[in-house]
């Protein structure tokens, strides 16, 4: 029997329990096999075997005041999503964890819509996953995918270019404008709420023979200096060539965190053969912002504007930086 064909556990009564039949009544076909103690995933026929998980919480990752409960499931579903993309993984199986305080228990159905639309645009089915009580909102998410060809962080030689997805800057500005007590512009808003995980682009970057790659979550000065630091190489960007989003400067795009975007290091034939048809594969640009040299006696870094610090999680939180 499949695990997509396998009825689901049968559960006592009260209140934990009912929160779960109501969360597998909400996404229907997407979960799967749920009420053991744990998932039975078959072997994949599909490659490695890629998995990772994260963590969204209030007043850490977002406000309630600045999005919606649906918007705060996207983003915890993307966000973990991502890590699977930049590895050039599809995500297969999801695991969710709740922690619930009272205040979050009718909003509850919201956030899960919010987690099974993304999770069902990039075809994974949801197997299992926890109810806590507590005293601050929060989501783990652990997500499960396989990689015809896994790109680490550490491949990264000297020659290659460094490229990233998309137009950046979004999610940094929104931060700013509702930390300032205003409304951020309909995209930056956008690009905050309703992130999209670039799974196609991670694929298409790892067949076209990427050396490193890594989701743009600590902004790309920050994972630039992660690349860097992993493949012991010098990752020099150029701040005039980064796609800043409208109305961003390239020093404040280089350090917006959460973007959910991805960064990678490319041969220059690489990169030619996979830009001449990358319109076929995504609507968001892939731009080349640097080029990768060799650290000799320097400390492995990336080169980026001096006030393009990049985003750390224990310095400054993601909602008040």
């Amino acid at each position: 029997m499949s695990l997509e064909s396998r009825p689901h556990q049968a559960m006592r009564e009260g209140a934990e329990f009912d929160t779960i039949r109501a969360l597998m009544a909400r996404w229907g076909d997407l979960a799967v096999d749920i009420g053991d103690d744990a998932a039975v995933l078959a072997p994949s026929p599909h490659g490695t075997r890629v998995v990772s998980v994260d963590a969204c919480v209030e007043d850490v990752h977002f406000r309630r005041a600045w999005i919606s409960a649906r918007e705060v499931g996207v983003r915890a579903a993307v966000a973990a999503l991502s890590d699977l993309a930049a590895m050039g993984a599809r995500a297969e199986s999801v695991l969710i964890a709740f922690v619930i305080p009272d205040a979050w228990r009718e909003a509850l159905s919201e956030v899960a819509d919010g987690m099974g639309a993304v999770i069902r645009e990039v075809g994974a089915r949801i197997v299992g996953g926890n109810l806590s009580h507590g005293a601050v909102f929060s989501i783990t998410t652990t997500v499960i995918g396989c990689a015809q060809r896994v790109v680490s962080r550490s491949g990264a030689r000297a020659g290659d270019l460094v490229v990233v997805t998309g137009l950046l800057g979004g999610p940094g500005a929104a931060v700013q404008a509702w930390d300032a007590g205003g409304s951020p512009g309909a995209w930056s808003r956008g690009r905050f709420a309703a992130p999209a995980p670039r799974w196609a682009e991670g694929e298409a970057l790892a067949r076209a023979g990427a050396s490193a790659m890594i989701d743009i979550s600590d902004g790309v000065a920050g994972d630039a200096r992660h690349v860097a630091a992993a493949s012991g190489v010098m990752l020099e960007l150029d701040a005039a060539l980064v796609p800043a989003g409208p109305g961003i400067s390239a020093e404040a795009a280089m350090g917006s965190g959460e973007e959910y975007e991805l960064l990678a290091c490319i041969s220059a034939v690489a990169y030619g053969t996979l830009a001449a048809g990358w319109a076929a594969i995504s609507a968001v640009p892939l731009t080349v912002v640097g080029v990768v040299r060799d650290a000799a006696d320097a400390q492995p870094t990336a080169t980026v504007p001096a006030g393009a610090r990049g985003f750390d999680h224990f310095t400054s939180g993601e909602i008040s930086r």
